[in-house]
């Protein structure tokens, strides 16, 4: 525990536990969420290819993950801290202009 609260700059355990569980209750919301989105953009019958609606879900996962995890992150009093984990995943993808000044 003292690793993680050092490397994400945390003053207690409490706090881990709580990006813990925001982090617990994104995924899972995102993962009910992206099922049914992905059936309404291609349709429930549609004749794609099993790999295809994967890849598209994924697609549609990401930006609803990131979303999600601001909006927990507020309601658990944990905003800064998911703001710079997001902030630092959209750099990744290569999306770091959109926080440039």
């Amino acid at each position: 525990m003292k690793t993680l609260r050092e490397r994400w700059g945390i003053k207690s355990n409490f706090q881990i536990l709580i990006i813990f569980v925001v982090f617990g209750i994104t995924g899972t919301t995102s993962a009910l969420i992206s099922g049914p989105i992905t059936e309404i953009l291609i349709g429930q019958e549609s004749n794609i290819h099993w790999l295809l609606k994967i890849i598209l879900r994924v697609l549609i996962l990401t930006p609803i993950y990131q979303i999600l995890l601001l909006l927990f992150g507020f309601i658990f009093c944990q905003y800064k801290f998911f703001f710079q984990f997001v902030k630092k995943f959209l750099k990744i993808l290569g999306l770091g202009f959109l926080f440039r000044n």
